[in-house]
């Protein structure tokens, strides 16, 4: 899955201050809105995290973010849970998640597709191999745009 430069140096300026905290960094996504950016920073914890956990570690990236002065013009800054449908920033992360529905949208087509859902079978060293109806696509981790958890009631 590919980060832009701004990312990648908002990613190393906040996993400590994050792992500070107690709490382990899931991502991140530093999306052009307008004339602002939004800056949307996924948090996550043994037991979870709740309001008053994002709130205190969106306070302390907001100081270290201004100091570094590393975002041209305004910002906004949201902390929050990846949620029970989370969208996955790293092939470490879907570990877990094996058996688990995959929503994965690919930057380029292969064979005139780009969207797969179903179910994921393994993860390897370079992307993962899911089964969407009744068959196996081995999708690269590069050609990855978005992948998230389907949460399934």
């Amino acid at each position: 899955m590919r980060q832009n430069a701004l990312e990648r140096k908002l990613a190393e300026l906040v996993k400590a201050e994050v792992e500070s905290f107690g709490f382990s960094f899931w991502g991140l996504n530093a999306a052009s809105s307008g004339k602002k950016r939004a800056i949307r920073i996924y948090i996550d914890g043994p037991e979870g995290v709740n309001i008053d956990d994002c709130a205190k570690v969106s306070r302390q990236i907001d100081i270290v973010i201004e100091a570094e002065d590393i975002i041209p013009g305004a910002f906004t800054l949201e902390v929050s849970s990846p949620g029970l449908e989370r969208k996955f920033f790293t092939l470490d992360q879907l570990g877990d998640y094996v058996d688990r529905t995959l929503d994965v949208h690919l930057s380029e087509p292969i064979d005139g597709r780009r969207h797969f859902k179903g179910k994921l079978l393994t993860v390897t060293d370079s992307g993962v191999e899911l089964e969407c109806s009744g068959e196996s696509h081995r999708l690269d981790w590069d050609d990855v745009r978005e992948a998230t958890l389907v949460h399934e009631f």
